[in-house]
């Protein structure tokens, strides 16, 4: 593929448009936020920290002062966080032109979700699946909406091992291998979709 010099000032004005930003003070997810915002979209920035998203609110907006970002708390190892975000951001807002499926984990220890899901393979994927799902009509009714997610080189070495989702105290565990099948997981689903 041929680079053609694309940059973050080649974005059009968002002004109207509505962005959620999994993982969105930090990283890739903080960086979207910065960017849609300068370019007057109104962003969501879904956080599983209050106190870490107004931290990064704050620094964005000494850059842009006028950026409309909306904090919402968002866990994606808990079904039940995933799902009151969802009625809550259907409360507030009646479209959704992008949701970038950012936040992830990578290779922590062996741990589960609050769901007893393998943690990579949970909040990785799961919890972006059923956030989509649970959006997914606002998305489906918004004009040209678009839903990103993002995943890494590592999905290479991912190998689905549906028997692996639960957690299994003691079991064998590589959470290199995990967090590449969390990544190929990912990949999967942006192709189906």
């Amino acid at each position: 593929m041929k680079y053609d010099g694309w940059t973050t000032s080649d974005i059009p004005d968002l002004t109207g448009k509505i962005f959620v930003v999994t993982g969105g003070n930090s990283g890739l997810g903080y960086e979207s936020v910065k960017e849609f915002s300068r370019h007057n979209a109104t962003v969501i920035m879904a956080s599983r920290s209050q106190e870490r998203g107004e931290q990064a609110i704050t620094k964005i907006k000494e850059e842009i002062p006028n950026a409309k970002i909306d904090l919402m708390i968002l866990d994606l190892s808990d079904s039940a966080s995933i799902k009151h975000f969802a009625e809550e951001f259907k409360e507030k807002y009646q479209q959704l032109d992008v949701l970038l499926n950012n936040a992830g984990i990578m290779t922590p220890p062996y741990t589960s979700t609050k769901d007893g899901l393998e943690s990579q393979i949970g909040v990785n994927h799961f919890g972006h699946f059923l956030l989509t799902y649970l959006l997914f009509d606002v998305i489906k009714q918004t004009p040209q909406s678009r839903i990103v997610i993002t995943s890494s080189i590592a999905h290479k070495y991912g190998n689905i091992k549906f028997h692996k989702f639960p957690y299994v105290p003691g079991a064998r565990y590589s959470k290199y291998m995990a967090y590449a099948q969390s990544k190929l997981a990912n990949l999967l689903f942006m192709y189906q979709l």
